[in-house]
């Protein structure tokens, strides 16, 4: 009887060692796809992150490099401008220079050759010369004329300096130039002394605009 029950007992173990492999391995098998799911949760969240971290990295790369070009264009700007305004105030003083020229050159124009002493014809044709190169030369450094007559009165870049009664033309027309004025590149330089008429039609829009552009196309011209 005793002999009988050891080889049931072996069995049961025997079976009880062939259950327990059978239920890791079930075990195993519903595990295994729970596993996957998070590894594939976190790689997704991590995917989410570098997306979110390239995207702060992209923004930033471009807020620089559009920072580089305004820092680019307002350095260029800076420079142009010193290039063509560093001679403002030198400009400046060089206007009573040329005006003095000028009224020389004027106080000329009646007196004929013949009349002009020998010992002085060189010191005529030198002030002469004189007068055209100083033009030149300030002309090459983007200094122009104001000479609006014709124009009507722009207080930017005229000083009135009277009024003249006349009914023929637009009320505001500037009618006479006292003193030109100057300008270097898009700035005045110096005022144009003018005298305006009053007392005429007041200037319509297009006339206005034609003002407009005359003193435009002067600047230009200057």
């Amino acid at each position: 009887m005793a002999d009988d029950n050891k080889p049931s007992a072996s069995k049961d173990a025997q079976v009880g060692d062939t259950l327990v492999p059978d239920a890791a391995e079930i075990m195993g098998e519903t595990a295994a796809p729970a596993d996957d799911a998070s590894s594939e949760t976190a790689l997704l969240d991590q995917l989410e992150e570098l997306r979110r971290e390239y995207d702060e990295m992209r923004q930033s790369m471009l807020r620089a490099l559009a920072e580089t070009e305004n820092v680019r264009r307002r350095a260029q700007r800076d420079v142009s401008d010193a290039r063509q305004y560093a001679v403002t105030s030198f400009a400046r003083d060089l206007l009573n220079v040329a005006d003095n020229f000028k009224r020389a050159m004027q106080a000329a124009e009646g007196i004929d050759d013949g009349q002009i002493p020998a010992e002085l014809k060189g010191v005529f044709e030198g002030v002469t010369m004189t007068e055209r190169e100083l033009a030149s030369v300030m002309e090459r450094h983007g200094i122009t004329s104001i000479d609006p007559v014709g124009q009507r009165f722009d207080p930017n870049r005229h000083q009135a300096m009277f009024e003249v009664e006349n009914p023929d033309v637009a009320h505001g027309t500037i009618v006479q130039v006292v003193q030109t004025g100057s300008m270097i590149g898009d700035r005045v330089l110096r005022p144009a002394m003018v005298g305006i008429a009053k007392g005429g039609p007041k200037a319509s829009e297009a006339q206005k605009e034609a003002a407009a552009d005359d003193a435009g196309e002067s600047g230009e011209r200057g």
